[in-house]
């Protein structure tokens, strides 16, 4: 049986995971955005940006996926002719947590317009309701002022800030620690 991937839609946007069709598009939106992503995310790999790296990512993805362990959404305009940004809802825990970690990403083009607010309703509500987890956890830069007011507006609530969190850009970096709580959860044991 093949697998149901979710394809969620907006007034502007596509979200859905990447597929073999769409590595071109995916290698195009990483070069064009390299330089931007650099200061806030890990280091790719050097081989990140090339078609074989994509197309076995973009398998990967699926299978993580099935395998209850992420979903990666591709940020598409409605036409889906452009990958406009992504985003990650990784490390999903189940169990006592009912988990994840929330990762997004814009182009430089597309930011200030809405878009990832308008993005990121629609698949925070997806995690929440079809997948039924209970927090989505989000990490910022102090300095990244944008994201702040971002989740603020999405309604996660700041936690606190980890010192030495993640090794960015050369360095460690602190982060702001933000969760989304899903007020609808629903036990499995109900």
């Amino acid at each position: 049986m093949e697998p149901s991937f979710p394809r969620l839609e907006t007034d502007h946007l596509t979200l859905r995971l990447g597929e073999e069709g769409d590595v071109t598009k995916i290698l195009s939106y990483f070069i064009d955005n390299q330089q931007r992503f650099a200061p806030t995310s890990p280091r790719p790999a050097k081989e990140a940006l090339t078609l074989p790296y994509w197309l076995a990512r973009v398998t990967q993805s699926q299978d993580e996926f099935c395998a209850d362990q992420s979903v990666r959404l591709f940020i598409f305009d409605k036409s889906e002719k452009s990958i406009l940004g992504t985003a990650s809802f990784t490390q999903i825990t189940r169990h006592a947590l009912q988990a994840c970690y929330l990762g997004y990403g814009i182009d430089a083009g597309s930011e200030g317009k809405g878009l990832m607010f308008e993005a990121l309703t629609r698949a925070c509500s997806y995690v929440f309701q079809e997948m039924n987890l209970h927090r989505i956890m989000a990490n910022h830069l102090p300095e990244n002022i944008r994201s702040q007011n971002l989740l603020k507006r999405l309604g996660f609530q700041q936690e606190g800030v980890a010192k030495s969190y993640l090794l960015l850009d050369g360095k460690w970096q602190d982060h702001v620690l933000n969760s989304l709580i899903n007020q609808n959860w629903i036990s499995a044991e109900n």
